[in-house]
């Protein structure tokens, strides 16, 4: 079975640079809640949210879209892929996840990641800061999920006997997760016990980070099934072929030129090793729900991943996404759990 997410960048909708009047916002925000929740019904496991700042996303703090989606919902799981933890003090963290996994009745995921360079260096923060920052609040996090007291004494955090309560709802923790895009940072999830998640690079890449993961896993004798890996792709299926792929070629002239004109677009977890953002081939799944449900399922099983994250159209109107949510709930989801890993 490949379990069926969304991803959901939650863009703004007049753009990066734009600065919708408080009603138009608000009136947004209550579309999009109305869609996710629609989610449910549908089929899908769960949503990532993501975490942006300054401008492109309306998700700076995306655990109160969590908190907001719990009330909303029973069974669909909810999480952020990933929180920029280098944002946060990292016992705070520890605390708000365990009140959100109250608050949705157990259905947490803990994502986590360094955070995008051009945002971080609009605070100041060097990324190398930025991923040392990461890392340490990382063993913050995993000490606070095994244990109600701890101690830390690093670069940047120095405490002493630190009561965290609540303790989560899921025991001993909820999942975690981690967004990499390289072998070295998938080693790094393997040894923590974090299932991962990447996209961008062509397949060939991410099945050499996942077998990283699986090497890792294997030597000390952690899970290192489907199970654990996710694959990220942008996605878009409609009832006509042409239009389809017509739609989902301007959304690939439209990333890849916007990568191309930032210079400051870099790795997002260790600067020290050869990897960059690559726009793969197998990137963009476009088609009828049929084609994409078998795109879909050769590329998990290429490499080996048990969970698949859906980008849908960022610019669309949640009107127009949820018409997309109703086409692959109903014709791509059946296929992608009935495939046997």
């Amino acid at each position: 079975m490949i379990k069926p997410w969304i991803f959901e960048f939650f863009a703004n909708p007049d753009g990066p640079d734009g600065d919708p009047a408080p009603r138009a916002v608000a009136d947004y925000f209550r579309r999009y809640l109305d869609l996710w929740a629609s989610a449910e019904a549908l089929g899908f496991e769960g949503i990532f949210f993501s975490e942006h700042h300054f401008g492109a996303a309306f998700s700076p703090s995306p655990n109160l879209l969590i908190a907001n989606m719990a009330t909303r919902t029973r069974t669909l799981r909810l999480g952020v892929m990933g929180m920029v933890l280098p944002c946060y003090e990292p016992w705070r963290v520890c605390e708000e996840i365990a009140m959100l996994d109250h608050l949705t009745g157990g259905r947490l995921e803990i994502g986590t990641a360094t955070g995008i360079p051009q945002e971080l260096a609009k605070v100041g923060m060097p990324f190398e800061e930025a991923t040392a920052r990461s890392l340490e609040a990382l063993q913050i996090l995993d000490a606070a999920l095994s244990q109600p007291v701890i101690s830390h004494h690093g670069r940047f955090w120095h405490f002493d006997d630190l009561h965290l309560v609540p303790r989560p709802l899921q025991q001993p923790a909820p999942p975690k997760w981690t967004t990499v895009i390289s072998e070295e940072s998938a080693r790094r999830s393997a040894r923590r016990g974090a299932k991962i998640c990447t996209g961008f690079h062509p397949l060939s890449r991410v099945r050499a980070i996942f077998d990283a993961y699986r090497d890792e896993a294997s030597r000390l004798d952690h899970p290192a099934a489907p199970e654990q890996l996710a694959l990220r792709r942008n996605v878009t299926v409609d009832t006509v072929q042409a239009r389809a792929t017509a739609k989902s070629e301007a959304r690939e002239r439209a990333l890849r030129s916007g990568l191309a004109a930032d210079p400051r677009v870099r790795p997002l977890d260790l600067p020290e090793t050869s990897h960059t953002f690559s726009v793969g081939d197998e990137e963009f799944i476009a088609g009828t729900p049929e084609s994409v449900a078998e795109q879909i399922i050769e590329q998990c099983r290429c490499v080996g991943a048990g969970h698949f994250l859906a980008i849908f159209d960022r610019h669309d109107a949640p009107e127009q996404v949820l018409r997309t949510y109703e086409i692959f709930g109903q014709q791509v989801i059946p296929a992608m759990r009935a495939f046997a890993m």
